[in-house]
């Protein structure tokens, strides 16, 4: 019984194996075109957007809501098609830093609130992309191959 539930679970890890570049894609998807269409929403309403920054009392407004907009849209974009995925993730990284300090902090009580925010759990995803690369498929992967340039090998 024991060597048959082993033998199992090694088909099911090997299986998995293959599909392991498919979790990067599909996070890079869904979490690409989240930030597009937050960016493009925000762009859409600039004057909204740059009313909320002046109620946050956030310095230069207009020009802070334009950047902090654009940097959604472009990265989105960029993350959604895995094109410079960790030049990107570092905009966005700081993007959500500064929520945190000048908007989102006023309302943290604790490390529990604090672990708890979604621009947390963003700037997490955001380091992983950093750290891990888009995967192999995106365009970063091809521009990598066409330009000659050779990826470390994996730890697996």
């Amino acid at each position: 019984m024991q060597a048959t539930i082993a033998r199992l679970c090694g088909a099911a890890l090997r299986t998995l194996d293959r599909w392991t570049d498919i979790g990067p894609l599909v996070v890079r998807i869904v979490f690409g075109y989240f930030w597009f269409e937050t960016g493009l929403a925000k762009i859409q309403n600039l004057d909204g957007f740059a009313n909320r920054f002046v109620e946050w009392g956030i310095p230069f407004p207009h020009f802070n809501a334009a950047l902090s907009a654009w940097t959604e849209l472009i990265g989105g974009a960029l993350i959604f098609l895995g094109l410079f995925t960790r030049l990107t993730a570092v905009p966005m990284i700081i993007n959500m830093i500064v929520a945190i300090a000048l908007v989102v902090i006023k309302n943290v009580g604790s490390i529990d609130d604090f672990v708890e925010l979604d621009e947390v759990v963003y700037i997490l995803i955001f380091f992983w992309l950093l750290m891990a690369g888009p995967g192999r498929y995106s365009l970063d992967q091809l521009l990598a191959r066409a330009l000659g340039i050779e990826r470390a090998p994996s730890s697996r």
